[in-house]
């Protein structure tokens, strides 16, 4: 029997690209054919991201693009998927008739059944259960990042309850794996070549509240920086409310810890962070940093922020940007408030203009290049363990990687200029130039030595 052949277009965060490849494990490879091309797809899924107006944008353009494939013959089915059916289903079964399938964020398992079943009956179908799966350490999946970095989720959903947030409605309320199934998976795939794992979930530092069993972070980090051949243990969306004096000195003295931090603060000044429903104010903020500066002295920080959240003022927004200007954190996201319905935020008085939210994203952003700038400068001469990722996409005469203190997709690339690695290998590389970003530099220590 011929193979289907199936491109699946993940959209969204990492947590996305997890589930995405959870759908993917669970196509039988006698039955289906995996490809990245979608022009050679017979069916195409788009796996699509809803938390804010921009991503929305972005996920209904790519279902409209690869609608221009089915009907052009080239695909037979469309399926979408993820957190746009799961908070839209009635209204994009009305404006979307070329999709076949819609499915949400807790069907990735069933996507056979499903397919089998529009197979059967040809006509558009939904299925949009309750946001309740969790996969575990024996669930199918298909890795679909580089062979050497793998993203772990070790929670689904959330119960942090932001007033901005719409996530505990599209993924249900925090449920958090066993550590043994955590732990079994990353030794699987240690095993498979894996050198760097990143930990997600939507607040890891709320991992195992919903536990009884004792299950924390902490004990967690215990068991992994016990594998011996794991190298890199990234920590990724850590909220602040929840950084313990223990995890601070677990990433101090753990050196596969990564001597990093995502951090996500949202703003600074007190009353934003209590209309934002956050579990800290700026003191708790300030204290916060000044105990992980003062243990983790090469801590890499990075964090989010919301501009033009309703109600903040001229005042509120300058003193964020007098906190970035101060150069607090090496890496900095800013977004624009996006007013999403069900959510608390929605209702608020005093909405901020489109303009406002832009003008004031642009000038926190300017101002966070130039602290970016400044503290890649200082980092000339010095050495930096160096994950390497192959060719540089600008051009095949130049390696390029990561520096353990970038994370993969979301921060900058370190450019090799001279030295001879392997893909995978981690080597020590002196820095020679920077820019905000990026980093330029050349191999001083072989494979491993880094």
């Amino acid at each position: 029997m011929k193979t289907q052949r199936v491109c699946l277009i993940s959209l969204g965060c990492p947590k996305n690209l997890v589930d995405a490849e959870v759908m993917l494990g669970h196509l039988p490879p006698d039955r289906f054919t995996i490809t990245t091309d979608e022009h050679e797809a017979d069916i195409l899924i788009i796996n699509t991201c809803a938390f804010i107006n921009d991503a929305k944008e972005e996920s209904v353009d790519t279902i409209l693009e690869a609608a221009r494939f089915k009907e052009e013959g080239r695909c037979s089915m469309l399926i979408v998927c993820g957190c746009l059916p799961q908070r839209y289903r009635e209204e994009l079964a009305t404006e979307l008739p070329e999709v076949d399938l819609f499915m949400g964020t807790g069907d990735a398992a069933r996507i056979v059944e499903l397919i089998d079943h529009w197979q059967g009956e040809r006509c558009q179908h939904c299925s949009i259960g309750e946001p309740d799966s969790l996969y575990h350490h024996d669930t199918p999946r298909v890795q679909a990042s580089p062979f050497y970095s793998a993203y772990i989720k070790i929670a689904e959903g959330c119960s942090n309850n932001c007033s901005y947030c719409i996530i505990p409605k599209l993924r249900g309320p925090l449920r958090s794996r066993p550590i043994d199934s955590i732990v079994t998976e990353v030794q699987r795939r240690v095993a498979g070549g894996v050198r760097e794992v990143n930990l997600i979930a939507q607040d890891i530092t709320a991992y195992g509240r919903d536990r009884e069993d004792g299950a924390t972070l902490e004990a967690l980090l215990k068991e992994l920086v016990k594998i011996e051949e794991l190298r890199w243990l990234r920590l990724l969306y850590a909220y602040p409310d929840g950084i313990s004096d223990e995890l601070i000195e677990l990433m101090a003295s753990e050196k596969k810890i990564c001597p990093y931090l995502d951090l996500p603060l949202q703003h600074v000044a007190d009353e934003q962070l209590a209309l934002m429903n956050r579990r800290i104010d700026r003191a708790g903020i300030d204290q916060l940093i000044r105990r992980l500066r003062g243990r983790i002295p090469n801590l890499t920080l990075r964090t989010s922020f919301i501009v033009g959240f309703p109600g903040e003022t001229e005042e509120q927004f300058n003193e964020l940007l007098q906190f970035v200007e101060e150069g607090h954190f090496d890496r900095v996201g800013v977004f624009c408030y996006s007013r999403e319905e069900g959510t608390a935020a929605a209702t608020l008085d005093n909405q901020i203009s489109e303009s406002v939210k832009k003008r004031r994203q642009d000038k926190l952003m300017k101002a966070q290049s130039r602290v970016s700038f400044r503290k890649h400068r200082q980092l000339l001469d010095t050495s930096l363990p160096v994950l390497v990722e192959g060719y540089s996409e600008e051009t095949e005469l130049l390696l390029q990687g990561r520096a353990i203190s970038q994370a993969p997709d979301i921060d900058g690339l370190v450019y090799i200029t001279d030295g001879q690695a392997n893909v995978g290998d981690i080597v020590a590389l002196r820095i020679t130039d920077t820019t905000e970003y990026d980093l330029i530099g050349e191999i001083v220590d072989p494979a491993d030595q880094a």
